[in-house]
């Protein structure tokens, strides 16, 4: 599981280590520090943003010896989406509505589009757009391919899956 953590660190040396240390003891795999010592907030801390992954079970005694140690959880929020997978669409895919399409693949509650590039060369011409998404699972993955796959049926929309899964299913 990704998680995002804004911590408040006491203004002396040594705390940033003494806030990382816990993620590497649980195995985690630290993705990115923003450490704002020019900021105070007002109780004096300096705040702290860490980006990291880690295994779910393993995310309440890791914020257990963060507050043993006193570094301060302010706030958390929990990215569950560990698996990526990219699609791309050719049609008409602006005027078929693509907020539409992007707003189906969000609202499952296990996937979501996060990022989206597109070529329009004419007006009149078909357009292709590269869809970036993040799910929960492998499984969910593959079930926001067939949603993905359904709509652009409805849409006459044409739906090229990434060269990795191709390559899977050829072994």
């Amino acid at each position: 599981m990704r998680v995002s953590m804004d911590l408040e660190l006491k203004d002396i040396p040594g705390q940033l280590l003494l806030a990382l240390k816990p993620i590497s003891d649980f195995k985690g795999n630290l993705i990115s520090v923003v450490h704002h010592h020019e900021k105070k907030t007002p109780r004096g801390t300096i705040p702290v943003q860490v980006l990291f992954e880690v295994k779910p079970d393993h995310l309440d005694d890791l914020i257990s010896d963060l507050e043993e140690r006193g570094v301060r959880v302010v706030s958390m929020d929990e990215k569950r989406y560990l698996e990526h997978g990219a699609v791309i669409l050719i049609g008409h895919i602006v005027h078929t509505d693509i907020q539409d399409t992007i707003d189906q693949i969000d609202n499952t509650g296990y996937a979501e589009v996060v990022d989206l590039n597109l070529s329009m060369p004419k007006i009149n011409m078909p357009s292709s757009a590269s869809l970036k998404i993040d799910a929960v699972s492998k499984k969910d993955l593959q079930a926001v391919v067939e949603l993905l796959k359904s709509i652009a049926r409805e849409k006459d929309l044409l739906v090229i899956e990434p060269i990795e899964s191709q390559l899977r299913l050829m072994k």
